[in-house]
């Protein structure tokens, strides 16, 4: 056999299915001649930043048990292009690559990977500056139509859509951490509110 492989699948919503990627990745594995040491698989969302499987599938490269990681394309593999890339870069460290089926092959000790890992890096600050630059103008719109910024002095939402609620539960005789524990707010929330009905003419 080759070298050996893990195949990482994912899929973001739980009425999908990663099946149909560990079959078309396992032929794909059996083609290029891989050894597979593990089929991974999960449902996550693509930013999500916890991912067991994932995890799993690093651990093996940095023990060195595995020198390639089959997806079927890099979208799967990476939360973004600088999570891509700093994966990619801890990869390399353990000569891990990391293969796509549309024939993208992710080895940065290469000619060919350097460069590509370079127009990474060069897009991944791309998307930091569009995204800094559309903050700071959602900002600016919002203060030129006269938008308060923040959460304002005296401006309680959760608290003051619950105090009925919380009012209701203490003429019912419920005790304070009772009522904390059943609306899922703190102790303390639930003083200010009882305070705060007190003081109302």
């Amino acid at each position: 056999m080759g070298q050996r492989a893990a195949i990482y699948a994912r899929v973001s919503t739980s009425d999908q299915s990663c099946e149909r990627q560990i079959e078309e990745l396992t032929a794909f594995a059996e083609r290029g001649d891989f050894e597979i040491i593990g089929s991974f698989k999960e449902t996550a969302s693509g930013t999500t930043k916890n991912r067991l499987a994932r995890n799993r599938v690093m651990d093996l490269a940095q023990a060195r048990k595995i020198d390639a990681i089959l997806v079927t394309e890099l979208s799967r593999w990476g939360r973004s292009t600088q999570d891509l890339l700093d994966t990619l870069n801890r990869l390399a460290g353990w000569k891990v690559s990391v293969i796509a089926m549309n024939g993208m092959t992710f080895e940065l000790d290469t000619p060919h990977g350097l460069m590509m890992a370079t127009m990474l890096a060069g897009v991944a600050q791309f998307e930091r500056d569009m995204l800094s630059e559309r903050v700071k103008s959602g900002l600016a719109a919002a203060k030129a139509r006269g938008k308060k910024l923040g959460r304002q002095k005296g401006d309680r939402p959760k608290s003051d859509r619950l105090a009925p609620k919380v009012i209701d539960a203490i003429e019912n005789g419920k005790s304070y951490r009772w009522i904390a524990r059943d609306l899922g707010i703190s102790k303390n929330t639930v003083t200010d509110i009882v305070k705060r009905h007190a003081q109302k003419p």
